[in-house]
C-alpha cells in the first residue's frame, strides 16, 4: 500500500506575507488528543493516530504547517475530515494543488 503525503494548513488567510498558525505546539497536540492522535513519547514532533501520522516541524512554536501521511486509507479519512472541521484548517494535496475542507 503507497503512502500518500498531504500538507495541514489553517483556512486563514496568510497576513504580512506569513502563514497564520494553527496553534501553538502545546495546543496542537492537546487538542488532537482529543482526536486519538498524539506522539508514541511526550514532546515527539510525529503524532499517531488511526490510519495517519501528522509530522510538526521541528523547533517550530506556534506551528504553521503539518505534514499528513496516509497509512490507511479505510479508516483514516473520517477523522481527516473530523479534524479539519473540528480544528478549522484545511488540507492541501500538493500533488495535484486540491484542498480538502469540512
Amino acid at each position: 500500500m503507497s503512502r500518500r503525503q498531504f500538507v495541514i494548513l489553517s483556512r486563514e488567510p496568510a497576513k504580512d506575507g506569513n502563514m497564520p498558525a494553527l496553534g501553538s505546539r502545546s495546543e496542537v497536540t492537546a487538542g488532537l488528543a482529543h482526536c486519538n492522535t498524539g506522539p508514541e513519547t511526550s514532546g515527539g514532533d510525529t503524532l499517531y493516530g488511526p490510519g495517519l501520522e501528522l509530522q510538526l516541524p521541528l523547533n517550530q512554536d506556534p506551528v504553521r504547517q503539518m505534514v499528513l501521511t496516509i497509512s490507511d486509507d479505510d479508516i483514516a479519512w473520517i477523522m481527516i475530515m473530523r479534524i479539519a472541521r473540528e480544528f478549522g484548517w484545511k488540507i492541501l494535496d500538493t500533488e495535484s494543488g486540491r484542498e480538502f475542507q469540512a
